[in-house]
């Protein structure tokens, strides 16, 4: 694929060019943002099984990293602090070892079959106090780490996105048969998958053992 050159006369460079090409913001958007998390925010973190934490390093690097678990995984411990569980995974630390360098997170919160989602922004540490761990732990499994937030601004975030997108639709869910594994996507990326589809799904099985170990 032949490498995409941006036009410079056709980038936006500035906030002023930007909003040039917008309508002035609602004002109800404007005074949606809170900086605490109230009764409407707490109800809806207490159903979510499923967020998005985004991340960036000392140089700004950005990354998100999904955070799943039981609805409520997340519990909020005051009106300005929430929790997060840090599960096993692969030992990447990603998003841990950038929380160290650059407190500033930010947090998608989704619940299935809600179209609308809980935008939550803060400043993260990481914390090891025993009674958090095991406030958090799941069948007697406490985490080795939890993430403390304080937030600094929380708002709900419309349902355009979702809409337009689908996403909760069973008619449009994709056959996860349309591409390969996830086990071969990382081999062809990096050493190379078997030929072999005997040793492949031996592969595949040893993944899904891995889930099986690591999860509750």
């Amino acid at each position: 694929m032949q490498e995409f050159r941006p036009k410079p006369e056709f980038t936006i460079s500035d906030e002023t060019s930007l909003r040039e090409l917008f309508p002035a913001t609602h004002e109800l958007a404007k005074k949606k943002c809170q900086e605490t998390l109230d009764k409407h925010a707490r109800d809806f973190i207490a159903r979510s099984p499923f967020l998005c934490l985004g991340t960036q390093d000392a140089d700004g690097k950005a990354d998100v990293s999904p955070r799943g678990d039981p609805a409520g995984f997340v519990k909020v411990v005051d009106r300005e602090t929430l929790v997060i569980p840090d599960r096993p995974g692969n030992n990447r630390l990603d998003s841990l070892v950038n929380i160290l360098s650059n407190p500033s997170v930010g947090l998608l919160f989704l619940i299935p079959g809600f179209d609308d989602t809980l935008r939550v922004n803060g400043r993260a540490c990481l914390m090891i106090d025993p009674d958090l761990l095991e406030m958090l732990s799941i069948n007697g499994r406490a985490p080795k780490v939890a993430i403390l937030v304080k937030v600094t601004s929380v708002f709900m975030h419309c349902a355009k996105a979702f809409r337009r997108s689908h996403l909760w639709d069973p008619d449009r869910f994709v056959d996860r048969g349309e591409m390969p594994s996830l086990m071969k996507i990382i081999l062809d990326q990096t050493e190379g998958a078997p030929q072999d589809d005997t040793q492949m799904s031996a592969l595949e099985q040893k993944l899904e053992e891995e889930y099986k170990k690591t999860l509750y």
